[in-house]
């Protein structure tokens, strides 16, 4: 059983919850609330607001710290304490960034077609007959079938060949580079999307989300990222029963100090009470949507985004990329699945969106491609790999980029003809209309080169 301490202002605490946490910080509450009616009475009689802002009062520095610590502990995580609800002059739209862990071996998903350095490298790993046309004589993997609408529509992309020189064949430190944007020592450990949402402006506490248990390596920085399985996910801790009456007790802690972190912990309880409606009742995805495996973490996205929660940046995560044995190129194998499980999520996710989904770009990368040559069974880790864009704005092609052939391979490795940031670069660039200049900055030690990827 509970001890409760004894309070000189409020004796009685049990009256106000059962756990003696939440019963203390509803009772600071309460103290705060009459000190800050008694200022505001105050201030009234003043002759002019100069003269009542020149005057210095205002809550107490003992009832302030007492509130950031009761809050602090409220609140599920600081990660709600974020930013205002206006957004910057930048194109508005939402980003998506899917990484596929493991290693995906791009030659398994768009690969020049015929090519006879393939044919004797890898001919159990060979694209299969019913494979997809695609521009400049490559030919796209039937698992991405789900897609072929927007390939034909000009959405969907694909970029060979990317890397960057900073990656190694581990698969720790590649992705997080890829993450990061460069190496933890240029990068001072700041996600490459953190730096993006910082050029973008301010925005709702849904600007930036990861879709998932764990925050990715690109979402960590300054901007306090959303990090959630599911949009029900997101709630204030606590007892059920004491929720709204905690939730008051902390937007009165913190109303009427003047100070930044009133605006912060506003702003977080609005993205309570966003998730808290939207979670009201089961989502309805669009007639004839149906999401599976991987598809959950997009319908999650939709729901945010369809209900107005306004993204500009999310990430989604998918595992299974590290076929060294039972890669199986064609359908029935293990990476056509895994591929035809994304494609199908991606496919599901525009249809639901419907004409939300010209404002969205979705990008998937892996931290590295694979060998050319094939190991008898799978592929072993590699440098050149792809980077697909699917995109409500028409691409500029279905190959994009620089594509020099595999007549000279780097070590039996797919060469970088492409890098990695400056197609990561380009894409947030023609999403958000962002400068040179401004994407500079994103990718500390590169030298950024834009692409056209968009038409």
């Amino acid at each position: 059983m509970h001890t409760f301490p004894l309070h000189p202002e409020c004796p009685d605490l049990r009256r106000l919850a059962d756990d003696p946490a939440e019963a203390l910080l509803r009772a600071e509450a309460d103290i705060v609330a009459a000190e800050n009616a008694a200022e505001a009475d105050r201030y009234r009689r003043l002759e002019d607001l100069e003269e009542a802002q020149q005057d210095g009062r205002g809550v107490s520095r003992r009832t302030f710290v007492a509130g950031a610590a009761a809050t602090a502990t409220a609140l599920a995580t600081a990660q709600f304490v974020t930013t205002s609800a206006s957004f910057a002059a930048t194109k508005t739209g939402t980003l998506i960034h899917v990484f596929l862990y493991g290693g995906l071996d791009g030659l398994s998903l768009v690969a020049p077609a015929d090519d006879p350095v393939l044919a004797k490298a890898r001919p159990d790993l060979l694209l299969a007959d019913d494979s997809l046309a695609v521009g400049r004589g490559f030919k796209l993997t039937s698992a991405f079938k789900p897609l072929e609408k927007w390939l034909r529509s000009g959405n969907l992309g694909f970029v060979p060949a990317a890397s960057d020189e900073r990656l190694s064949r581990s698969h720790f430190q590649a992705a997080d580079a890829c993450n990061l944007g460069g190496l933890p020592s240029q990068t001072g450990g700041r996600g490459w999307l953190d730096s993006l949402v910082d050029t973008l402006g301010t925005g709702t506490a849904f600007r930036s989300v990861g879709i998932g248990s764990t925050l990715p390596r690109s979402l960590v920085g300054n901007n306090g990222a959303l990090s959630l399985n599911s949009v029900g996910s997101l709630r204030l801790n606590g007892d059920d029963r004491y929720r709204a009456a905690t939730e008051k007790a902390i937007k009165g802690l913190f109303t009427g100090i003047n100070h930044p972190v009133q605006e912060a912990v506003q702003d977080g309880l609005g993205a309570l009470s966003t998730a808290q409606r939207l979670a009201a009742k089961p989502y309805q995805p669009a007639e004839g949507v149906e999401y599976k495996g991987v598809g959950y973490a997009f319908q999650q996205l939709a729901q945010l985004i369809k209900g107005g929660a306004n993204v500009r940046v999310a990430t989604v995560g998918m595992g299974g990329y590290d076929t060294h044995e039972n890669q199986g190129t064609r359908e029935g194998g293990q990476l056509h699945r895994r591929l035809n499980e994304l494609a199908s999520a991606m496919a599901a996710f525009l249809t639901d969106l419907g004409e939300r989904s010209a404002d969205v770009t979705i990008m998937v990368s892996s931290e590295f491609g694979r060998r050319v040559a094939s190991n008898g069974g799978g592929t072993d880790h590699g440098h050149g790999g792809v980077v697909t864009l699917l995109s409500g704005r028409k691409l500029a092609g279905s190959l994009l980029g620089t594509w020099n052939g595999l007549d000279d391979l780097d070590s039996g490795d797919v060469p970088e003809y492409n890098n990695m940031f400056n197609v990561y670069g380009s894409v947030a660039q023609g999403r958000f209309g962002l400068t040179n200049a401004q994407v500079d900055k994103i990718f500390p030690r590169q030298k950024y080169t834009p692409m056209k990827l968009y038409a």
